[in-house]
């Protein structure tokens, strides 16, 4: 049954994807939010889908953390499951991604994902690109944007230690932006490369800000002590 309604998940998740790019079209050739909106109609979509035919649910805490008119702010959350990247963009009314540029060569995905001005960017060249990445991540905070970071670089396994790069702590030391720390747990039931999908009550939390100006060292154990996987139950 497990494999059943996984099955039955994936075909429709895939299936909504195509069919929300094809009707979104038009927004192609408009302003960005249109494209934001798309995604975040598509994370709405997706939870309803993932409730109702494998049973997994969402529980969101901390929201009072999140400044109620958004803002300049680097969103670094916990990467787990292609979960986490649908459900962000829900909460944030401007928001754009840090993400590997070989998303944004995929046609019609990597269409809007340009149209909405996300931020692709080659891993391969690591600390090389930070000069030109705290300049983007300037540009977007001038426009009083949302900047979502996975700070571990890829998705991880739930529970694991905290693997932050150096990437983070350079952003926020170099824009002076607040950082605003999300735990989740989704990694227990949609773990990466898996295509099962258990069910149960993910948990996705936002932690309290953290405020600009803090020693790279002290940023750094603040976020990760804070980024620590939510209690269930």
């Amino acid at each position: 049954m497990l494999f059943l309604r996984s099955l039955v998940f994936q075909v429709l998740f895939w299936a909504n994807t195509i069919l929300l790019m094809v009707i979104w079209l038009p927004g192609l050739v408009m302003r960005r939010q249109v494209s934001m909106e798309l995604g975040r109609t598509w994370g709405r979509t997706s939870l309803w889908l993932v409730e109702k035919i494998c049973g997994l649910k969402i529980e969101w805490r901390g929201l009072e953390n999140i400044p109620p008119n958004g803002g300049a702010m680097i969103v670094a959350s916990k990467h787990q499951s292609i979960w986490d990247t649908f459900v962000l963009p829900i909460r944030f009314p401007d928001f754009s991604y840090i993400l590997k540029r070989e998303l944004v060569m995929i046609p019609f995905f990597g269409w809007y994902l340009l149209a909405a001005e996300q931020v692709g960017i080659n891993r391969a060249k690591g600390g090389k690109l930070l000069p030109q990445l705290v300049e983007k991540a300037k540009h977007i905070f001038a426009q009083g944007r949302q900047l979502f970071i996975f700070p571990e670089g890829t998705r991880r396994p739930a529970g694991a230690p905290p693997a932050y790069k150096f990437g983070i702590a350079h952003l926020y030391a170099a824009t002076g932006a607040p950082v605003l720390p999300v735990a989740l747990n989704a990694g227990l039931f949609w773990p990466r490369r898996s295509f099962l999908i258990r069910p149960g009550t993910a948990t996705i939390e936002f932690l309290p800000l953290i405020p600009p100006g803090l020693p790279p060292r002290a940023f750094s154990r603040r976020c990760s002590r804070r980024s620590r996987p939510p209690r269930t139950g």
